[in-house]
This record gives C-alpha cells, sequence and structure tokens, in this order.
C-alpha cells in the first residue's frame, strides 16, 4: 500500500493493518529488544522530545505490558494491553487499548520476527474492531511514528 521510510504498510484484510521492517540484527536481539523495559525505552518513546514515563512489561501470557509515554509540554498518552501468545524469538499476541481511547474497541496485535541471513524481518499486524476504526487509524500518523521509532530500533540494535 504504501512505504513510510524503511517501514512497509500493507492491508491484509479489511480490518487489518501491517507494519513490515528489515534489521540487520539476528532476531533473538530484535526480540530483546522488543521485550525488555531497559531496550524498549531507548527506541519506542515516539517523537523527539518525548520520553517514557511508564515501561512495564509482564512477559507472560496473561501478563500486562503498559506504556505511558510523555512529550515536551507534559502531554501524556498511555496504553497498554495482555498477552495472549508468547513463543520466544518468534512472536507475541497481545491485546492493545489506549487510557484515552482515540477509536472504539481494543486491537489485538502480532509482532511476528523471522531471520534470513542475518537479517530479521518484523512484521507487526494490527487488527481493529471494524474496517471504519481500520480507516481512521490509517488517517492517524501511526504510520510515521512506528517508522520513526524502528529507525531508532536499528539505532540501538547496533549497541547490543
Amino acid at each position: 500500500m504504501k512505504t513510510v521510510g524503511s517501514l512497509h504498510v500493507t492491508l491484509p484484510s479489511e480490518r487489518e493493518i501491517a507494519l513490515t521492517r528489515i534489521f540487520t540484527a539476528p532476531r533473538h536481539l530484535v526480540y530483546r529488544a522488543y521485550t525488555e523495559p531497559d531496550l524498549v525505552r531507548r527506541w519506542a518513546a515516539g517523537p523527539p522530545g518525548w520520553r517514557f514515563a511508564v515501561c512495564e512489561i509482564d512477559l507472560r501470557v496473561g501478563g500486562a505490558w503498559r506504556w505511558v509515554l510523555e512529550g515536551p509540554g507534559g502531554e501524556r498518552m498511555g496504553l497498554g494491553g495482555v498477552y495472549r501468545e508468547i513463543v520466544p524469538n518468534e512472536r507475541l499476541v497481545s491485546t492493545e487499548r489506549f487510557d484515552e481511547a482515540w477509536y472504539e474497541g481494543e486491537a489485538l496485535s502480532r509482532v511476528t520476527f523471522s531471520e534470513e541471513r542475518g537479517e530479521t524481518r518484523l512484521t507487526v499486524t494490527v487488527r481493529y474492531d471494524s474496517e471504519a476504526i481500520r480507516d481512521a487509524v490509517l488517517q492517524s500518523p501511526m504510520a510515521e511514528g512506528m517508522a520513526h521509532g524502528l529507525d531508532q530500533l536499528e539505532s540501538a540494535l547496533k549497541e547490543l
């Protein structure tokens, strides 16, 4: 559908958005950077000037994850969910809901990690409750924000 920097965005179904990025790192490192709070803080805080106020990950089926990001003007954005499936170095499935919901319902996020010749393909597929919600998310700056964060992840991986 479109490309934002190194991030490829597609629509696998009428309710889903898939975001794919290739990293020049083995998948166990990409997985670690996605699941360890100290590493997540290094890349997922949002646009420049934003920081993590809270980054909690209880990495087990039924465990919760929670992020609260704080902007340079003191604005806050909180989100979280519950892990439904965990296959180390291969797949994470969790719910996702924002504290201040800007779309109805709860999203389901599936993150997959696959490695070939020392490169890791990360694919985040998010399923929404309806096509209308998916389309509203597509109109938001979500892809640009993800592209920025994943560029930061590429940089952080070079230090691991």
